[in-house]
C-alpha cells in the first residue's frame, strides 16, 4: 500500500514506541515475582511509550495539537490538526503478560478522524488507515466480516472492571445481547477490538464508558474496511459519549437494537 507522508510518521511513532513497550513487556513476567510487583514498572513503561510518540509526531509536525492519556491536552497553532493517542492500550493485560495490548494513534483534521495507526507489538501486527484510502493489516487489505444475522457473529464487548463503569448496566446488556450470538469477547484492549472488527475476526462490537484515544484509529479503520460505526444512538457522537457500536450493515443495527432493549419488568 501507499503511505501518506502524514501516515508514514504515524507508522514510525507507533513502531518505536511499540520497540519500547516490547523490552518492557519482555520484563513483566519477572517482576510478577517481585514483592512490589510490576504496577510501579508499567506505568513507567506507559508514559515513556506516551514520550516517544509525542516527540516523534511534534517533531514532525509542531504546530499540531496533541491529546495523549497520559498527559494534559497540548493546544496547537494550527487550530485544524489534532493527534490523538493511547500509547499503551490494555493497560491491565501489559500488566499480567497478556500479549493483547497496542499503541494506538489517530489524526483529527477539522473534528474528523482522517488517518489512524494501531500496533500490536507482542505479535507484531500493525493496521494502518487513511480516509479514502482503505484498511490495512500489515499491508494486507481489510473488510469487515460478511455474516448478516447475531445468531452465526461472534461481537466484542469492554467489561466494566473495579471502579470502572455501570457494572448493573452492563449485565443486563450482556444478558440481552448473549442469548441472540454465537459468542461474546472481551479483549481488555478497546483498539484491538475495534481493529478485529476491521479484519473481519470479530462480527461486531458494542463498548461504553471510553475516552476519545481508546478508539478514535479504531474508528475510521472499520470504516474504511466498509463497516458502520455509530454512538448509541446511531449518531456519529462516539468521541464525545464514549459509547460505541460497530459490524456491518447488517450486524452493527441489529447489535444496537438488541444492547438497548430496556431492562424487563418483573
Amino acid at each position: 500500500m501507499a503511505r501518506s507522508a502524514l501516515l508514514n510518521v504515524m507508522v514510525q511513532a507507533a513502531l518505536k514506541a511499540g520497540k519500547s513497550l516490547g523490552r518492557d513487556f519482555g520484563e513483566v513476567q519477572n517482576l510478577q515475582v517481585s514483592v512490589k510487583g510490576p504496577g510501579d514498572f508499567v506505568s513507567s513503561a506507559d508514559r515513556k511509550a506516551e514520550k516517544i510518540v509525542r516527540e516523534e509526531l511534534l517533531k514532525a509536525r509542531p504546530t499540531y495539537g496533541f491529546l495523549g492519556e497520559e498527559g494534559e491536552e497540548i493546544k496547537g497553532t494550527d487550530g485544524a490538526h489534532r493527534w490523538i493517542v493511547d500509547p499503551l492500550d490494555g493497560t491491565t493485560n501489559f500488566l499480567h503478560g497478556i500479549p493483547m495490548f497496542a499503541v494506538s494513534i489517530a489524526l483529527e483534521r477539522n473534528n474528523e478522524i482522517v488517518a489512524g495507526v494501531i500496533f500490536n507489538p507482542a505479535t507484531d501486527e500493525l493496521y494502518t488507515t487513511e480516509r479514502g484510502g482503505g484498511a490495512f493489516l500489515n499491508d494486507r487489505r481489510l473488510r469487515v466480516g460478511a455474516r448478516r444475522v447475531l445468531s452465526d457473529s461472534v461481537v466484542a464487548c469492554g467489561v466494566p472492571h473495579l471502579g470502572r463503569g455501570n457494572h448493573g448496566k452492563f449485565l443486563v446488556e450482556l444478558r440481552h445481547v448473549m442469548g441472540e450470538v454465537a459468542g461474546v469477547r472481551g479483549m481488555g484492549s478497546a483498539s484491538l477490538d475495534l481493529a478485529y472488527v476491521a479484519a473481519g475476526r470479530f462480527d461486531g462490537l458494542w463498548e461504553t464508558d471510553l475516552s476519545a484515544w481508546d478508539i478514535a484509529a479504531g474508528i475510521l479503520l472499520i470504516r474504511e474496511a466498509g463497516g458502520y460505526v455509530s454512538d448509541w444512538d446511531g449518531g456519529n457522537s462516539i468521541l464525545e459519549t464514549g459509547n460505541v457500536v460497530a459490524g456491518n450493515e447488517y450486524i452493527q443495527k441489529a447489535l444496537m437494537e438488541v444492547a438497548k432493549r430496556p431492562v424487563p419488568s418483573r
